[in-house]
């Protein structure tokens, strides 16, 4: 049973100084299904996190560092009408964020890294529910550590589903009767209380569990772009906002780099078939887009993605024409370092796949085991510098002329690896990373000018 209720997100640019809050806070204040707030850190505050939990620096430099965070939060800070009410809490978020930026172990513990991750999403919360208040709302700040419970891996916390339903109902559900509750988005804890994270743009995917766990209408994501678009704009000017997509198109697009969305914030809309929006905080009156279950119309080709740093793995056995366990042997491996592959390519005596390889990834240190292992049972070769391109559509494997078009298109570049057939909603390859801008700009121009 869905309530009138909706969980609205802003993302780091819409957060990022007191100006834009503003836009943000009469956007929450002007709709009345609006409960719950869920924010990201101020924008270049995780990046400077990020550096302090993985670089290592001289004393100067961390100090320089949190200098910068500091920089930031305060502009937002001597702004706010009730800034004498918020100065003592911020200052000691500000005092934890420096004790955990200098402690000596930071590098070396994962547990104190997410500590350290989640100041930023602390710090924006406290500062949004004060620039909400002076919309005359009443407001509360809430640590979603209470609810949102997750195990213990820290870097990419997995949320633990029913825990997090119960938790919600117990301490959340009462607090929305009264006031809108701004929270945090990423951040989690396990079950001893130890603080998580939900890995990189997680904030969706909270706004997304949270909506799930209250029975929520729906989420809205409010981000820099009006909706999401056919491709990513800054590729080509060509590209447009949709106006709708279904929940299997938009699952394809956020798995395969479409920034606007987080991938597994389709996993918990899909269960609860909770309406998901997406628009611009700086410009809501341009609408966005809604994803929903069923669209009215579902054409063959609806966007085109591209995810960077992708890694090609080819592993190959000359004794793979008799070894049918092979293949086997090969994937436990990958399954049990919990690697996603998106492409696979195999013949009589090889198979390649890709990886994502973001740098200072879980992903980055599991791909490194994964090969060491490999190499143990096969001849392993790594080839790095590609781009993942996906066309995403609907019914692409039987309407006929669908995959011929795409691949018309992109006749004069070298595809490394084609990956169709396998699901009606897309059709990726593998291009050189100094192709994929215009591999893009070719198919948007074939598909959709």
């Amino acid at each position: 049973m869905t309530n009138a209720l909706s969980i609205a997100k802003f993302g780091g640019t819409s957060v990022a100084n007191y100006e834009v809050m503003q836009n943000c806070a009469r956007i929450v204040a002007g709709n009345d299904k609006t409960r719950i707030v869920v924010v990201s850190a101020a924008a270049g505050v995780t990046n400077h996190l990020v550096s302090l939990a993985h670089t290592p620096m001289t004393q100067q430099q961390i100090e320089e560092t949190c200098q910068a965070i500091i920089n930031i939060e305060l502009a937002i800070l001597n702004k706010l009408k009730d800034k004498d009410a918020v100065e003592p809490k911020l200052n000691d978020l500000l005092d934890e964020m420096r004790s955990l930026a200098f402690h000596e172990e930071i590098l070396h513990r994962d547990d104190l890294k997410d500590q350290l991750l989640s100041m930023g999403e602390r710090m924006s919360s406290l500062m949004f529910s004060s620039v909400l208040a002076e919309q005359g709302v009443k407001t509360m700040n809430f640590d979603v550590r209470k609810v949102l419970r997750t195990d213990s891996e820290f870097g990419e916390g997995a949320p633990q589903i029913e825990e997090i339903e119960k938790l919600s109902k117990q301490l959340l559900a009462p607090e929305i009767k009264d006031a809108i509750v701004v929270t945090q988005g990423f951040v989690g804890a396990d079950e001893e209380g130890r603080t998580t994270t939900l890995g990189r743009g997680g904030s969706d995917f909270t706004a997304a569990l949270l909506a799930e766990a209250l029975d929520a209408e729906s989420c809205e994501i409010w981000t820099d772009v009006t909706g999401v678009y056919t491709t990513d704009p800054r590729i080509t000017p060509a590209a447009h906002p949709l106006p709708e997509l279904s929940f299997e198109e938009a699952a394809e697009m956020a798995t395969f780099g479409a920034k606007v969305l987080h991938p597994a914030t389709m996993e918990p809309a899909l269960r609860k078939d909770i309406k998901v929006f997406v628009g611009s905080s700086k410009e809501p009156e341009k609408g966005g887009t809604w994803i929903v279950r069923d669209c009215e119309h579902e054409p063959p080709y609806r966007a085109i993605t591209r995810r960077k740093e992708q890694v090609m793995v080819t592993v190959k056995t000359p004794k793979m024409m008799y070894a049918q366990g092979f293949l086997q042997q090969v994937f436990s491996i990958i399954a049990k370092h919990k690697l996603s592959v998106d492409l696979v390519t195999t013949s009589e005596i090889s198979v390649s796949f890709t990886l994502d390889n973001p740098a200072n990834s879980v992903a980055q240190r599991l791909n490194k085991e994964t090969i060491a292992e490999l190499e143990t049972i096969c001849d392993v070769k790594v080839e790095k510098g590609y781009d993942l391109v996906t066309v995403v559509g609907n019914n692409m494997q039987t309407a006929i002329g669908v995959s011929s078009k795409i691949l018309a298109a992109v006749s004069d570049f070298n595809l490394r690896m084609i990956c169709f057939g396998a699901n009606p909603h897309n059709l990726s390859f593998l291009v050189n990373e100094t192709d994929s801008d215009d591999v893009v700009r070719k198919l948007h121009s074939a598909l959709f000018e």
